[in-house]
């Protein structure tokens, strides 16, 4: 009798040691509502994933993604790498992995006089996201290296992406730099890249590509749930490339693109497709300093903050 029963304990902690193991990690990740992260979230919850559960928020702004991360709301959020190091710098153990490479873009109309940066001098420039975009600061060093003092000889229009879409074509702009989907956007419409962002960092002596968005979360969080976390990244590069490979896929989650012109959809996702990451290693790791080193010295150290170099565990590497 007593046997039977120790027998039936052993068997019942077997069925909970079970039960546990097998139990799914939930992933509260935070996306920006209309963000283009949102495509491959939505592929990747069309097919079920034993080792997470996928629990999207939808956020304003980036802003609000970054509040909430801070706060414990969510788990995970999209942002930048910069960000990321600037966290770390102040005691914050945030670490980044990336999710697009995909850059900036300069546009002008087609039929412009505008074809080097030299001739931008006494036109009017839009520029996204501020006077310490990284687009900006980095066309800034480049101009530069090529005896162009450019915030002196531009003038500059700082406006929100759909605005400075609007006043390029209204002609109350000569040129845009601006985020890649809007400037997909442009070239669908028959606009002119001038230059892409990876030509900026190619023209300043960065050869490799540098992923800009990833994925950010607390380290200490990541060391707790590697396994669904490396889970969810695997699953996410795969839904990625379906949407890029199949299009019975890409059709479903058109409606997220906001925009019913077909060839307005094709550009957009012929560059989201070219902006998976191919490689992430030492060597572009390496090319991610370069760039910060670059950006400390021309924002003088108003976008990155005091320190010169990126910090320990910026990114993150899977076990």
């Amino acid at each position: 009798m007593m046997l039977a029963k120790v027998i039936l304990y052993v068997l019942a902690l077997g069925v909970v040691s079970l039960t546990v193991s097998a139990e799914t990690t939930k992933l509260r990740i935070g996306v920006q509502a209309s963000g283009t992260a949102e495509w491959e979230l939505a592929e990747l919850a069309s097919t079920p994933h034993p080792e997470f559960e996928l629990d999207k928020q939808t956020l304003a702004s980036p802003e609000a993604g970054k509040i909430a991360l801070q706060s414990g709301g969510v788990d995970m959020i999209v942002s930048d790498w910069l960000w990321v190091n600037r966290q770390r710098a102040s005691g914050m153990e945030l670490t980044f992995y990336p999710y697009s490479d995909m850059t900036g873009a300069l546009l002008v109309k087609t039929g412009s006089p505008i074809h080097t940066l030299s001739d931008l001098s006494g036109k009017k420039l839009g520029i996204a996201g501020g006077e310490l975009d990284k687009n900006w600061l980095l066309l800034q060093a480049l101009a530069q290296k090529q005896g162009i003092a450019l915030a002196n000889t531009v003038e500059k229009i700082y406006a929100a992406p759909p605005l400075l879409n609007e006043q390029i074509k209204q002609g109350r702009i000569d040129a845009i730099l601006t985020y890649w989907n809007f400037a997909a956007k442009l070239e669908a419409q028959g606009y002119k890249v001038l230059l892409t962002g990876k030509e900026i960092q190619q023209g300043l002596g960065i050869s490799e590509s540098v992923p800009s968005l990833g994925y950010v979360f607390k380290q200490s969080w990541a060391k707790q749930h590697t396994a669904a976390l490396q889970s969810f990244f695997a699953a996410a590069h795969k839904a990625k490339d379906h949407l890029c490979t199949d299009d019975k896929a890409w059709q479903k989650i058109l409606p997220l693109t906001l925009t019913d012109d077909v060839v307005t959809q094709q550009k957009l996702r012929q560059r989201y497709c070219e902006g998976r990451v191919e490689q992430w290693g030492a060597a572009q790791q390496q090319a991610a300093q370069q760039i910060y080193k670059v950006l400390h010295e021309t924002s003088h150290g108003q976008l990155t903050g005091s320190s010169e170099h990126l910090q320990t565990d910026t990114f993150w590497t899977q076990p």
